[in-house]
């Protein structure tokens, strides 16, 4: 076969296969609702988009507009909360969501959770018997004030 038959065989065989799929991202994503509330009846709701793990992930709570009220990242190094222009870091992201919510949210907690695990520490107690419906309950004892967390997420 001459060379240029063959560059030209090679090249339809070649159109010719299929390239491989891209993979799809591992990243876990969730989206929904959320509420807390204290025992003094303090209530505090926002819409919110999850992703990522409790070792590195990404909180976006919502209005009910839409707009972004807050964004929470992090990752083993540090946590990172943007309000509008305002912008604070801390070693861990509990110590963020104290400060965004009043109430250090448990997210290594929360992403066993969504993921059906009724994993409990830290002074919370999941509630996981409506996870196929969507919905998660959990309450924190300890430290007081005892605290209150609903979570509905979108179908």
């Amino acid at each position: 076969m001459n060379p240029r038959r063959w560059l030209l065989a090679c090249a339809w065989l070649s159109a010719c296969s299929t390239l491989p799929s891209p993979r799809p991202s591992t990243a876990d994503v969730w989206s929904g609702r959320l509420g807390l509330q204290d025992a003094s009846g303090q209530q505090w709701h926002a819409a919110f988009e999850l992703q990522g793990s409790a070792q590195q992930g990404e909180l976006i709570l919502l209005s009910p507009l839409g707009s972004t009220l807050a964004r929470l990242r992090w990752d083993s190094q540090q946590a990172v909360l943007e309000r509008g222009q305002q912008r604070w870091q801390q070693a861990n992201v509990e110590q963020l969501s104290q400060q965004l919510t009043g109430t250090a949210l448990p997210m290594g907690l929360l992403f066993d959770w969504l993921q059906a695990k009724a994993t409990s520490a830290e002074g919370w107690l999941p509630d996981l018997s409506g996870l196929g419906e969507g919905r998660i309950l959990a309450r924190r004892e300890s430290p007081a004030p005892a605290v209150n967390l609903r979570i509905v997420l979108d179908r």
